[in-house]
């Protein structure tokens, strides 16, 4: 009877075989999301990868089991020893993607609803799914794309073993998945420098590891976020091939399945011990680069920010607060994204506010968020006004929130978007070369969206930026949102080597120190009026001199690795 039902129970052995990978693919991404602000479980993200990897490496098209498995009904995605099809099944990385990128980015449900803005309650709802949809999934294509780049460049390369690396006596073939580990990590850090370069960008692995884990983040000092990525991507790739190497060769390495482990953990602490030194290094604060810097959290409801009742109310929270600064002797007031929304480059309609008479009255410089001209268009700006109010810098929010602030290709989208919404998304984005010079030096500017980019950052500070300030408004989303967004800012601020001025409209407004430190934090949905004195540094690190030099480097060796491989 056995033998009779043995070919449905081998199809039900690949079935649950299937089903197995797409759980364990799925719930890895889960375990990579819990790494983010505000669960800040940063240390699974040296193993969450690391089930992906394995599934990628050692995929092969279900089939039924040879008679020498003797029904043990070992996953097809484990049975190393037959492997056949280069190419991964898209379902496994696109699962893992959704897991990670799905539950990281579902803070996003928190636009809805946008009655406010007069959207009904059901188109509300189905823009706010478009947009969780949307994002995971393009964050999903770009593992997708990682694995299927990876299981073409590694078809050829299917050695087992990393063994010879610690003990070449052990085994022969190591180096080959060494050279896996250089091609999945020159591969992720590639792609994740691509997506950057778009408009729909957040959940870089680097970023699992803000604000807590500061001695990686530093790393990011030599190399922006690829050199963060890079560590984590090589240390799963590392801990995969280890996992591998004990099932390929279970009978020899009975007693020493713990040394193919030993060099994911030492990469892993010797990378630790190098951001550590960078993070001791003294910050050599000097009396006379001191500024005391004021912020102002508003916390004016989105509710209300665009009526008559809100911008009252923000006036009055606005003006008092800046009095109040004033009166503490700050060197100047920095206030959030959109905080007085006016177009402050009209001089007629700024010259009409109680805040602008309250800078001719007081004499301490503001930095306002607020609206500016840009011929027939509007744009977000930051606007830095001297004591006799004139405005003696500007800049334009680079990026642009899409739909929210702007209809990506307007020309086919936009007739749709403007039925289910009457939101005039019309802002237009800055220059991505521009330069926001204050009576006290040159400042590195982001506003809100722009902390996701390290470039922007970057460009600023090689341009003489002394000092950060970032202005965002986080009304409309939920407390996790304001978290990342606060991580984000910490690795700025680090990878810059700048102290930083956060102030937002409902939190988390801070000061943060170039270690990436949180001097002072706010509170979520309170009014605050706060100061704290910070330093211009002109300091430059490798990735402001260079940029995101490790990325090419790694993917120039893995290019030449791969070509000293036999086929």
């Amino acid at each position: 009877m056995a033998i009779f039902n043995r070919p449905k129970l081998e199809k039900l052995a690949v079935h649950k075989s299937k089903i197995l990978a797409w759980a364990i693919a799925f719930l890895s991404g889960i375990l990579m999301a819990l790494t983010t602000a505000p669960v800040n479980a940063w240390l699974f993200a040296w193993i969450a990868l690391a089930p992906l990897w394995v599934l990628v490496v050692s995929y092969q098209k279900p089939k039924i089991q040879e008679k020498k498995q003797k029904f043990l009904f070992l996953p097809s995605f484990l049975n190393i020893h037959s492997l056949q099809n280069p190419l991964p099944n898209f379902l496994l990385p696109l699962l893992w993607g959704i897991g990670y990128h799905g539950l990281a980015l579902s803070w996003i449900m928190g636009i809805h609803p946008m009655t406010w803005l007069g959207v009904p309650w059901w188109p509300s709802l189905a823009i706010a799914l478009f947009c969780w949809a949307f994002i995971t999934l393009w964050g999903a294509a770009l593992v997708a794309v990682w694995a299927w780049l990876f299981a073409i460049a590694i078809s050829k390369i299917r050695g087992t073993g990393i063994l010879p690396v610690i003990s070449p006596k052990i085994s022969g073939t190591g180096i080959l998945p060494v050279i896996r580990v250089l091609i999945g990590t020159a591969l992720w850090c590639a792609l994740e420098s691509i997506w950057s370069t778009g408009s729909l960008w957040w959940t870089s692995l680097s970023y699992t590891q803000s604000p807590h884990n500061l001695a990686i983040l530093h790393l990011g000092q030599l190399s922006g976020p690829s050199a963060v990525t890079a560590v984590i991507v090589a240390v799963n790739g590392l801990i995969a091939e280890a996992f591998i190497e004990g099932r390929s060769k279970k009978e020899e390495l009975t007693r020493k399945k713990w040394i193919p482990y030993i060099l994911p953990a030492s990469l892993c602490l010797v990378l630790h011990i190098a951001g550590w030194s960078l993070y001791n290094r003294p910050l050599n604060q000097e009396a006379a680069t001191a500024l005391k810097i004021g912020i102002i959290q508003g916390n004016i409801p989105n509710e209300i920010k665009f009526d008559s009742g809100g911008w009252r109310r923000a006036l009055e929270g606005y003006t008092a607060g800046y009095k109040q600064l004033a009166d503490r002797k700050v060197d100047a007031v920095l206030i959030p994204e959109t905080a007085l929304p006016f177009i402050w480059t009209n001089e007629y309609q700024r010259s009409t506010l109680s805040f602008y008479q309250a800078i001719l009255e007081r004499g301490v410089v503001a930095w306002v968020g607020g609206f500016g001209q840009q011929e027939n268009s509007i744009t977000n700006s930051l606007l830095a006004i001297d004591r006799t109010g004139e405005i003696v810098g500007r800049y334009d929010k680079l990026k642009l929130v899409p739909l929210g602030e702007y209809i990506p290709f307007y020309e086919i989208l936009g007739g749709i978007i403007n039925r289910l919404s009457p939101l005039d998304a019309h802002l237009v984005p800055g220059n991505s070369q521009q330069l926001f010079d204050t009576p006290f030096g040159r400042a590195i500017v982001g506003i809100c969206y722009d902390s996701a980019f390290a470039e922007i950052f970057r460009y600023q500070a090689a341009n003489g930026g002394e000092f950060m300030l970032t202005a965002s408004n986080n009304a409309h989303y939920k407390p996790p949102m304001l978290a990342q967004h606060h991580a984000l800012d910490v690795m700025r601020a680090i990878e810059t080597d700048r102290w930083a001025v956060i102030a937002t409209n409902t939190g988390y407004s801070a000061f943060v120190n170039p270690r990436g430190e949180t001097v002072w934090k706010s509170g979520i949905n309170t009014y605050e009026v706060r100061d704290a004195t910070i330093y211009r540094r002109q300091t430059r690190t490798f990735y402001v001199q260079w940029g995101d030099w490790l990325t090419p480097v790694l993917l120039v060796l893995a290019g030449l690795m791969r070509l000293s491989v036999r086929n």
